[in-house]
């Protein structure tokens, strides 16, 4: 139902440091016997709430400039009392239970709370301070219990079932029929049909759980922001580019100042000179939230051992067991036999990228905080490659403009910029129409690093899409990067990962404008983890196309389209590093899968997350030059949200098996723009939300079901292994 995918959303805000999009019908069991707050709020609260008016302004966005940080709590409240009194009256109703009257009724139910908790969700992501950090272990918890309420009202649940056990009688259309089964499913792994003791247990661990995530999540940020290095003098600055330097100076302080965000820490690591600095930054990378007041660690170690609880209370082996039920991975097993398929290759690669460097390095050991550099310099070496060649033809609005010239190619769908006030000065929107010019969503881009916003790329919505009784609303998208912000008037060079992601996260952003679903359960951003990554990761393939690189990948200042030798030397050094880019995401989806196939038993017996992931990572084989793409005290993706991709980082190799075979039919047809094969992936994946169980949308796309070879191929590993090694 919508309120039980808000909230998920609303939780999952505070975390998906790389990608957005909805817990896929697996929400957390929530609170037993409808013990929600007690809540007033008076009229006086509310006088002058812009939440409560509507919303005149252009497409229906949020009154930024209006909403003010107390203007939250008591529309949170008018909305949860809303909500109450619709739910009451789908409970209440004299007549039989209907598609109509029952299950329409929920999915329309809690428009103000939406509308509140989706801006609320978004605003603490990208404008937070401390009154917003306060309120957000005030308003989730408070969420998370109504939620609570709601899956556990066991008259409500009688009706559901009730609707769902005439089914076959009802003559639902499609849509309607994929509505019932969800909200049945959630019903059901929310735990409606537990006894009542059990989901008085259930629902404790729950709300203990939103405040631990919404604590780790916290921490986490200001860990991360508390950092910087400071840098005054040539030594300190060698070997770092006219642009970055440009972009990480700071006027008050009269320094170059570096941070931990993502792409600053990478661009640093890449291209400094200085060993002792890259060791610094690197230490303070990895053991962020390790000790101190804001330790990660013992929050972790209680959140794992909650979610193996409640999954042995609902009768699941363990957490992992429980997500993945309806994943296209099933099991856990089947998760990590597909990751040492990949983890195998990878590592052995990585061994030998490793001895590589070391013979660069002579007698000075190799050690962690070397690998960026000196990768980089074996890629020059090797391909006579030097990526601050390629920045300048990567500037970011060429490199949007490309992107949107690709959408127009393959759906025909269109973008014009949009005269709309966002959240802060440097948010773009755009007008997205389809090919007959009717609207489809407005897409706003928010592409710069800042103190108030936190790490990573993703895409989340203001507004879902609905077209329920003739009401046709359509979406409000964003896309988020965290880009160095360069000086007024100056360029905003990309490196050519910082291009894929932005193309990656526009995937995800048509996924949510391009839906013709018209149920808000399953519109837009929807399905299992293992899926909801294949219709981003798939546009990235279009980004080293030379047909592609032609529309975009243009000099910034002459003009000039990218030397073709230049692009030639880029293809030949795809898959440099790749050894290492592999070891350590695997090395993390594998950490992730161990903290959550603990039993209740096994989890409860851990007391130090640096011993616990110590223990698993060595048992993998990974070597120390390699950290996991986030360690435990980090993993946001995991542990800064109800569910995240709990259980579920794998998911984008996963898909990476969808999006390499996806895009080898473009490829086996000689043609990325074919129009047949991209009519299909519009209609079944893009346009398609969660119409159908993940594999089935796949097929239907592809007529057939994924192959692992394109993906290893891709990856330059060999492709002799069998599915059983």
């Amino acid at each position: 139902m919508k309120f039980s995918r808000l909230i998920i959303l609303a939780l999952a805000a505070l975390a998906l440091g790389a990608c957005g999009g909805k817990d896929e019908g697996q929400s957390a069991p929530a609170a037993a016997d409808a013990a929600a707050d007690e809540i007033t709020v008076s009229d006086a609260e509310l006088a002058g709430n812009p939440f409560l008016e509507e919303w005149d302004t252009p497409f229906g966005v949020p009154p930024f400039s209006r909403i003010e940080d107390g203007h939250y709590m008591p529309a949170i409240k008018k909305g949860i009392l809303e909500m109450r009194a619709e739910i009451d009256a789908i409970v209440d109703n004299p007549e039989a239970p209907t598609f109509e009257n029952t299950i329409i009724a929920m999915e329309t139910a809690g428009e103000l709370l939406t509308r509140v908790a989706r801006t609320f969700g978004n605003i603490t992501g990208t404008e937070t301070n401390d009154e917003l950090r306060a309120l957000e272990s005030q308003i989730y918890p408070m969420l998370t219990r109504e939620n609570n309420a709601i899956n556990f009202n066991e008259a409500l649940y009688e009706r559901v079932k009730a609707v769902y056990d005439q089914r076959e009688s009802l003559g639902l259309g499609e849509q309607e029929a994929r509505l019932l089964e969800l909200v049945h499913r959630g019903f059901v792994r929310s735990g409606a049909s537990l006894p009542p003791d059990v989901k008085e247990q259930v629902a404790a661990i729950n709300e203990e759980m939103s405040a631990l995530t919404t604590k780790f999540s916290q921490n986490l940020l200001l860990e991360t922001k508390a950092f910087t290095l400071e840098l005054k003098t040539d030594e300190e600055v060698a070997g770092l580019s006219d642009d970055f330097k440009a972009a990480i100076w700071n006027e008050d302080k009269q320094a170059w100042v570096v941070g931990l965000n993502r792409s600053s820490y990478e661009t640093f690591m890449v291209q400094s000179e200085n060993r002792e600095l890259r060791e610094k930054l690197f230490n303070a990378y990895r053991l962020r939230a390790t000790s101190g007041e804001r330790d990660n660690g013992p929050l972790a170690i209680k959140v794992a051992q909650l979610r193996a609880k409640r999954a042995e209370l609902m009768g699941y082996d363990s957490h992992a067991h429980y997500i993945l039920e309806y994943n296209m991975a099933r099991t856990p097993q089947g998760a990590e036999d597909f990751l040492l398929r990949v983890w195998r290759p990878g590592l052995a690669q990585a061994k030998q990228e490793r001895a590589d460097m070391q013979e660069m390095m002579g007698d000075v050991t190799f050690e962690g905080h070397d690998w960026w550099h000196y990768a980089e310099k074996l890629r020059k070496q090797r391909y006579d490659l030097d990526e601050n060649a390629t920045k300048p033809y990567f500037a970011l609005e060429n490199v949007r403009d490309g992107a949107f010239t690709m959408a127009t190619k393959l759906f025909g769908i269109t973008f014009d910029e949009a005269d709309v006030e966002g959240w802060n000065p440097v948010v773009v929107s755009f007008d997205v129409k389809d090919e007959n010019g009717e609207h489809l969503g407005l897409f706003m881009t928010d592409m710069y690093a800042r103190d108030s916003k936190r790490g990573g790329a993703w895409m989340s919505t203001y507004r879902a899409t609905s077209n329920i009784n003739g009401e046709r609303i359509r979406p409000l998208v964003t896309n988020n990067l965290n880009l160095p912000k360069p000086p007024e008037g100056e360029p905003t060079l990309m490196r050519f990962s910082e291009v894929e992601t932005l193309f990656h996260e526009f995937g995800h952003g048509l996924h949510g404008i391009m839906t013709q679903m018209d149920y808000p359960t399953f519109s837009g951003v929807d399905g299992p983890r293992d899926y909801t990554e294949f219709p981003a990761q798939i546009l990235e393939h279009w980004t080293s196309e030379p047909e592609m690189l032609e529309l975009y990948a243009r000099h910034y200042e002459t003009g000039e389209v990218i030397p073709q030798e230049l692009v030639e030397r880029l293809l030949l050094a795809r898959n440099h590093n790749q050894g290492f880019a592999t070891t350590e995401y695997v090395a993390a989806s594998l950490l992730d899968l161990r903290w959550h196939m603990l039993s209740s038993e096994e989890a409860a017996a851990i007391t130090d997350a640096r011993a616990f992931e110590k223990s698993v990572l060595e048992g993998y084989g990974l070597i120390p030059e390699i950290e996991p793409r986030y360690r435990s005290n980090y993993f946001a993706h995991i542990f800064s949200s109800s569910t995240g991709y709990s259980s579920g980082y794998y998911a984008y190799l996963w898909s990476e098996i969808l999006d390499a075979d996806g895009f080898d039919a473009f490829k086996q047809a000689e043609n990325i723009w074919d129009p047949e094969i991209a009519g299909r992936l519009k209609k079944w994946v893009y346009e398609a939300g969660g119409l159908m169980e993940a594999d089935e949308l796949y097929r239907r796309f592809r007529g057939q079901d994924p192959s692992i070879e394109p993906l290893l191929e891709g990856r330059g590993f060999a492709t002799e292994e069998s599915p059983d090694t």
